[in-house]
């Protein structure tokens, strides 16, 4: 089994890639879909939370009320870290169960925003970074996903530079150009890289 890290910037085209490569026949763990998993309604993640920071991050109907949350968590970095100490342990738990039982030789993809910023980097066997010029993302974000220019601007100086993402990557991935160009990056590093790798172990 082959361990792929993803990670990439806001706007850099992170899901695109983790798309493809699905389709190429990877098997794709999403961090942030296995995050709001642990936490979902009924579960011990979502009590936990609910223990630590009160009824308040709760919606009415009983689920995790995640603009709350947010507003408890990230302007507090002492509540963002006992909010990790309750869900990471979690997440590594449920992510371990998906790909518990995969057979050799298959390439596992995790879809991890925030490798760098966690130096989480020596977890995997490969790193890929989706990288894109700033001003190309910052376009994409106002354009595709809504988000006011100061707004985006603002996500992306909080995570990682370029420089701090070479720093860790295995692999580079220039989406600065065409979406076809992108995804024939990913095919090339797919049949000349990743199932090779894979099938050595």
């Amino acid at each position: 089994m082959l361990r792929l890290g993803l990670t990439g910037g806001i706007g850099a085209g992170k899901s695109t890639v983790a798309r493809e490569l699905e389709r190429l026949g990877a098997v794709v763990v999403d961090a942030d879909a296995v995050a709001r998993e642990v936490v979902a309604p009924g579960t011990p993640g979502l009590a936990a939370v609910a223990a630590e920071f009160g009824e308040e991050v709760l919606a009415p109907d009983g689920a995790l009320d995640r603009a709350a949350l947010g507003r408890v968590v990230f302007a507090d970095p002492a509540a963002r870290a006992r909010l990790e100490e309750v869900t990471h342990p979690l997440i590594a738990v449920e992510t371990a169960r998906r790909v518990a039982d995969l057979p050799p030789g298959t390439v596992v993809v995790h879809d991890v925003p925030l490798i760098v910023e966690r130096g989480l980097a020596d977890r995997y066997d490969l790193v890929a970074v989706v990288g894109a010029d700033e001003d190309v993302r910052l376009e994409r974000l106002v354009r595709d996903r809504g988000m006011s220019r100061q707004d985006a601007l603002a996500r992306i100086a909080a995570q990682a530079t370029d420089a701090e993402r070479r720093e860790v990557a295995d692999v580079w991935l220039d989406n600065s150009g065409s979406p076809e160009d992108l995804l024939e990056q990913v095919r090339r590093l797919w049949h000349e890289r990743l199932l090779p790798e894979a099938r050595r172990d």
